[in-house]
């Protein structure tokens, strides 16, 4: 009944999903803060509502639960370690406590997790049923311009903007590599460890500028690169 309604339903599902998790996850960052247990609860259920979901469907390897063929191709994924690094350029900087750090950690592990398996899994699986390059070109701005609701949660302009150029890139990446591969497990290591390591970064202007350019042109080029160089695997 569920794999049915889905199917009917998908882009309300996919909506709903979208909407959910920005109004959750908003509420958690202005009432607890992402380094809560609470934060932390919420979106391991959440995810975990996301698994239940897409069993439920019987889309386990359709929104990309499986490995990577190949890896020769995608340059065993190397890229991916330089885009996980950028937080830790400045050293490990400890400035919370044991239990802050690891509800952070918990959050934004679940956090990469959740918005991959949205953004990427369900909101491009129905996208690209249409037309894939404007699947791709959409996944990736939504994304990005998605990030402009930190402003909302008491973030700066320029930091903002910053980040908004990185998501768009990176979110390119990320589509890229999904859709490429079929497997939607690299995109969801990288983005939760970009996330998770980022309360372990210092406060320096020019690292932060720095890894800020690294994460908008690593990304496309490498996203580039996939796109002409690697083929879909044959189902």
């Amino acid at each position: 009944m569920i794999k049915k309604f889905f199917e009917k339903h998908e882009l309300f599902v996919c909506i709903t999903l979208i909407v959910s998790y920005i109004v959750v996850n908003s509420l958690c960052v202005q009432n607890w803060g992402v380094a809560d247990y609470r934060s932390a609860i919420i979106n391991t259920l959440f995810s975990l509502g996301l698994l239940c979901l897409i069993f439920a469907v019987k889309g386990v390897e359709y929104y990309g639960l499986k490995g990577v063929k190949n890896l020769e191709k995608y340059l065993y994924f190397i890229p991916l370690l330089l885009l996980i690094s950028v937080n830790l350029w400045e050293g490990i900087h400890v400035q919370n406590t044991k239990t802050e750090i690891l509800f952070h950690i918990l959050t934004m592990l679940n956090v990469g997790f959740i918005e991959e398996i949205v953004f990427r899994g369900f909101l491009f699986r129905m996208m690209e049923k249409e037309n894939v390059k404007i699947a791709i070109l959409v996944n990736a701005l939504t994304f990005g311009i998605g990030h402009i609701l930190n402003l909302l949660n008491g973030a700066e302009i320029l930091p903002t903007l910053l980040q908004i150029g990185g998501a768009t890139s990176i979110g390119f990446l990320f589509v890229t590599i999904f859709y490429k591969s079929g497997s939607i497990l690299p995109c969801i290591i990288t983005h939760s460890l970009i996330n998770a390591l980022s309360i372990f970064r210092g406060g320096n202007e020019i690292v932060f500028y720095l890894s800020s350019i690294v994460l908008m042109v690593i990304p496309v080029l490498y996203a580039v690169y996939i796109y002409w160089r690697c083929e879909k695997p044959t189902k």
